[in-house]
């Protein structure tokens, strides 16, 4: 076929990946071909602005490397993050909502003990946290795997402060027998995405800002279950109806409880005022 205009070029293009062996990639790149195709029939751009569009893509590309996935970036602030996340988790009643990963993750975070203090002796105000485990149906899961990682005070993760000697704010300990975790950490601040790259400019040129509500994150795996990735959110954080990433759930946040001076309760004593947080988590079965 030849002489193709903006009537048939769509249908030569399809017809292209008709031989593609797997199905599933053929739908994929059919779909794709056909959704782009009518953006630009209903955005009709210039040549300056494709060529501006390809440059962008081009410098989010460049400015990615090992620490650092734009292309992960652009995929949250556009809701893309979270709407895969919410095609791929349609949870059951008792199973905890779900939400992004985040940039910050890293394999192999301290192995701790329950009641430990994972904040490396970074300052802040002290907070206790402590939750369960269980089946979306109530059942205790002993043993589950409680990955926890988070912001400092000022809203920087440990990656972000190369004056650091390891790892803060960060680490993973297993339920008891009772399915109980509890750790002491501090409280954590909203923080802004990053934004000296091509993401942030695009949210300049949109007039959105670049910030997340304050959280802790949380990665949570048991045998026969499906691994949950979530964060609980600060209750009254001013980002939590705008956050950058479209992250928040009315499910995930709770209040972090100003306590005074005292005891806590695994009964270390705090010798300033402290933050109490306890959230209950309910994992999702495998299905078969």
């Amino acid at each position: 076929m030849r002489d193709f205009d903006e009537h048939n070029i769509t249908a030569a293009v399809i017809e292209r990946f008709a031989g593609t062996p797997d199905a599933r990639l053929k739908q994929l790149m059919t779909s794709l071909v056909r959704h782009l195709h009518d953006f630009v029939r209903d955005v009709e751009p210039t040549f300056e602005e494709w060529l501006q569009a390809v440059m962008f893509l081009t410098r989010t590309g460049q400015i990615s490397d090992a620490r650092r996935q734009e292309f992960i970036l652009l995929s949250d602030t556009l809701g893309v993050s979270m709407l895969v996340d919410a095609i791929n988790h349609r949870l059951p009643a008792g199973a905890t909502e779900t939400t992004v990963l985040g940039p910050f993750h890293v394999e192999g975070s301290p192995e701790v003990a329950n009641g430990a203090d994972i904040s490396a002796g970074v300052a802040g105000e002290v907070l206790f946290a402590e939750g369960t485990v269980k089946a979306a149906d109530g059942t205790p899961l002993p043993g589950a795997l409680v990955q926890v990682w988070q912001s400092d005070a000022e809203g920087f993760y440990d990656l972000q402060k190369p004056e650091l000697d390891g790892m803060a704010l960060r680490g993973q300990l297993r339920t008891d027998a009772g399915a109980k975790f509890w750790f002491r950490t501090i409280t954590p601040a909203a923080y802004p995405i990053p934004y000296d790259g091509p993401v942030g400019d695009m949210l300049t040129a949109t007039a959105r800002h670049p910030w997340r509500p304050a959280h802790v994150h949380f990665m949570i795996s048991a045998p026969g279950y499906e691994t949950l990735v979530t964060h609980v959110f600060v209750a009254g954080d001013k980002y939590l109806d705008s956050d950058a990433v479209f992250g928040v759930k009315n499910s995930l946040i709770r209040e972090f409880e100003a306590r005074s001076a005292g005891a806590m309760p695994d009964g270390v004593v705090a010798e300033g005022p402290w933050r109490y947080l306890k959230y209950d988590f309910g994992l999702k079965p495998l299905t078969a």
